[in-house]
């Protein structure tokens, strides 16, 4: 007799194609169901298999489009990244995946869903507070925390083993010796010969990114506009092609970054449950974003915003990065996107299942409201130089900062200005500077 209906988040892979056979084993009817974000895979092979290996449903979602709008977008106007290098790739997509795998559940009469995330990582932890905020009855099974299964699968040797019993079909040997993750944003890779933080990347490791030593000798310089801190054209201004939309603003730059070798960094980083753990990371559009818009962001925004603004980038990347992060309410999504709408705003519907970062959306999108104008940019041997910006909504006054007109400025009023800054100091080192200083 079944035990219920889970919907497994399913890759294709040997990890989540044995725990699909290990699910059905169990007595679950399984649903499968894989989420196209941008990664490099036959889906149709993917569907074939899932139904050869006993699926009784597979859903293959096409999320491309509400992945960079309702996901990378609003890290763009955050300027997320974490531990000051991390783009968040990896982070960001999870809920976006979640998300719909709960959808799938709910219209499906699912009690349960799935996954393949590991009992050491952080994934776990991003695919189950989505869930169980958006669908608060659903029951999770993590098979990598169950000790049944990973006591009995100690390894790729077991999983082999038991794929070839199962008829399971799978490589003869693995594509790399190392883990991958690859979505529109970046492709990650850990774990394997890259455990040793000392061992250095594999020449034929990057996927998404030329050698920058072998890229090419010319430049391609580009036009960025933004509106409220979202990027709304992208121009190649010597061949004059632009890109308009969200998905193909993005996969061109990813194209340019990428023909460049821009974005590529090797980290140690701090996993919320712990531990350290070294990756590597291919972000070249969205590294590219981060440098226009910290540019036109500065261009339009006040100083001590600013600086506030910039503690909430850091809040908001921490929250991605542990879970707490991106998820549309969609309920409340649908009228504000309307009522903004109809007052000219660019369409924005993110909310956050997380009271916390729900706040912080709404500073971040608060302060974006005059991040607006076009910056252009060179992209040439895995840099991004900024050429120059515009806006009408500058804060710049080119008058009051020459150094060749007076303009609505005293420079006598900075006298008084430093005297005032000083007193702090002085009395500082007339209290504390004359204590003897021990060694």
């Amino acid at each position: 007799m079944s035990k219920g209906s889970v919907v497994l988040a399913y890759s294709g892979g040997l990890d989540t194609s044995c725990i699909l056979v290990w699910l059905k084993e169990q007595g679950y009817d399984v649903i499968a169901y894989l989420a196209n974000i941008g990664q490099n895979e036959d889906f149709d092979a993917a569907r074939k298999k899932a139904e050869k290996l006993g699926a009784e449903k597979v859903f293959i979602e096409d999320l491309r489009s509400e992945f960079v709008e309702e996901f990378i977008w609003p890290s763009v106007q955050a300027n997320a990244v974490y531990e000051d290098r991390y783009l968040l790739g990896t982070s960001i997509a999870r809920p976006c995946i979640a998300r719909r795998q709960v959808q799938i559940a709910q219209q499906e009469g699912a009690q349960f869903v799935s996954h393949g995330a590991t009992g050491k990582g952080n994934d776990q932890i991003r695919f189950e507070l989505t869930c169980y905020a958006l669908y608060p009855e659903v029951q999770i099974i993590a098979p990598w925390r169950i000790p049944e299964f990973y006591n009995r699968f100690r390894g790729r040797k077991d999983l082999m083993e038991y794929a070839e019993k199962h008829g399971i079909p799978v490589p003869v040997t693995p594509k790399a010796p190392w883990s991958m993750d690859a979505n529109l944003m970046h492709i990650s890779y850990e774990s394997g010969v890259l455990e040793n933080p000392k061992n250095h990347a594999p020449s034929d490791l990057y996927q998404m990114t030329k050698n920058p030593e072998d890229s090419p000798n010319e430049p391609d310089v580009l036009e960025i506009d933004f509106i409220k801190g979202v990027p709304v054209k992208v121009t190649h201004v010597k061949e004059g092609k632009s890109k308009d939309t969200p998905l193909e603003i993005f996969s061109y730059l990813n194209e340019i970054g990428g023909k460049h070798g821009v974005g590529r960094i090797d980290i140690v980083e701090n996993r919320f449950i712990g531990m350290k753990s070294r990756g590597i990371y291919e972000t070249p559009g969205g590294t590219i974003l981060l440098h226009a818009h910290l540019d036109i962001e500065t261009f339009t925004m006040d100083r001590e915003v600013r600086k506030i603004k910039q503690s909430l980038g850091i809040k908001f990347s921490e929250l991605i990065y542990n879970g707490f992060g991106p998820l549309e309410a969609d309920y409340r999504a649908t009228a504000i996107k309307a009522a903004w709408e109809r007052e000219g705003h660019v369409p924005q519907r993110w909310f956050w299942y997380s009271p916390e970062c729900e706040f912080v959306r709404h500073c971040v999108d608060k302060s974006q409201e005059n991040v607006e104008g076009r910056v252009q940019l060179s992209v040439f041997k895995g840099q991004v130089y900024i050429l120059g910006r515009e806006s009408p909504k500058s804060l710049y006054n080119e008058e009051l900062v020459s150094m060749d007109v007076q303009g609505d400025y005293d420079p006598c009023d900075a006298s008084g200005f430093i005297k005032i800054n000083a007193v702090r100091l002085r009395e500082h080192n007339r209290l504390q500077g004359a204590a003897p200083k021990k060694l």
